[in-house]
């Protein structure tokens, strides 16, 4: 075709390591339950080639539900211990100091996360700086949201500079909101890695990196996919009314479909159907006929061509930054004060 279209530039945003195609076994993946699974991949320099990602540990938690008690503080549990595993890998002391960065715009919900998280955080410098007789057990830890560029004039990344010039602390570790490539991980994922972050790189509005290479101090990043593109999911859409079909064709013969439509169990059937390619032609003409990269990049396409490729989010993620924050900043407070870990051990037993 002499006119063909290049896609190249319509680039799905993604800050997951996990969205991207890897070898089975290079992803060292666990089921801890029905609601928990973790996946640890450790990304070398040709890998880091390969899928643009640094070099490093990326350990990501996949989840159900944030918003049941019993399933948050079983990702609460996996989070603490995950983060302390990295403390090792790290070679972080038991009292090595840590300041603790919230990323985002506090007055976007979406983007709340960091700011919301370090509210919560337990801080104790300024006792260790007044010379107060503090417990055994209990870290230096301070805490910053640093707001967001157009908000400040500043650069995040400067702001974050000059503090750790000033109170010179062991590590960082920084949280934030990120932009997913699949509608099923939004608010179900969250990323821990030692690579440091891009702040909004998700969504098209990359700053300074911060890493050890910017910061020159170790920094850990925690992040949670809470916004995805909307040709993200119209592409989903499509992929789920096929998949939808599917089910039905093979079961027509049922009275009734065996699970409910609104169900977990019902998604988890649907995720294993799909149509054929002729069945999917016959359904959708032309769009049948390309493979799923190409779809998901024509969508993105028209899309962006007219101004419509809007980042969205869910309508109750005013409720569901709340509950990620609060497993965030316990699991946080957990694995940086010695104290107040044995603590929740002793009132679990």
């Amino acid at each position: 075709m002499k006119n063909r279209i290049h896609l190249e530039k319509f680039n799905v945003r993604t800050d997951l390591i996990i969205d991207e195609k890897i070898e089975s076994n290079i992803v060292k993946k666990k089921k801890i339950s029905d609601n928990l699974t973790i996946s640890n991949i450790e990304v070398t320099k040709n890998l880091s080639t390969l899928l643009q990602k640094k070099e490093g540990t990326y350990v990501t938690l996949e989840f159900q539900d944030i918003t049941n008690h019993e399933d948050a503080m079983e990702v609460e549990k996996y989070l603490k211990e995950e983060l302390i595993h990295l403390f090792s890998k790290l070679k972080i002391k038991d009292g090595d100091s840590c300041l603790v960065i919230g990323l985002g715009n506090k007055l976007s919900t979406a983007d709340s996360l960091g700011p919301n998280s370090v509210e919560k955080i337990m801080v104790t410098r300024h006792l260790f700086v007044l010379g107060t007789n503090v417990k055994e057990g209990i870290r230096m830890v301070s805490a910053i949201s640093p707001g967001v560029m157009a908000n400040t004039g500043i650069e995040t990344s400067d702001i974050i500079l000059g503090i750790v010039q000033n109170i010179n602390p062991d590590f960082l570790i920084v949280i934030d909101a990120l932009a997913s490539s699949s509608i099923s991980r939004i608010n179900q994922t969250i990323q821990i890695t030692d690579t440091g972050i891009h702040p909004g790189s998700g969504v098209g509005n990359n700053r300074r990196e911060i890493s050890l290479e910017t910061i020159g101090k170790p920094v850990i990043a925690i992040g949670v996919p809470t916004v995805v593109e909307s040709s993200i999911l119209v592409n989903d859409t499509i992929d789920y009314l096929f998949k939808h079909l599917s089910y039905i064709k093979n079961h027509y013969q049922e009275n009734k479909l065996i699970f409910s439509r609104n169900s977990k169990r019902y998604l988890e059937q649907i995720e294993e159907q799909n149509l054929s390619k002729q069945e999917k032609t016959e359904l959708s003409g032309i769009l049948g006929t390309i493979d799923d990269e190409e779809k998901r990049e024509l969508i993105m396409e028209v899309l962006n061509s007219i101004g419509y490729n809007m980042i969205v989010t869910p309508k109750e993620i005013d409720f569901l930054i709340e509950k990620l924050s609060d497993v965030i900043s316990r699991a946080l407070n957990q694995s940086l004060h010695l104290e107040v870990n044995e603590n929740e051990k002793k009132e679990n037993t």
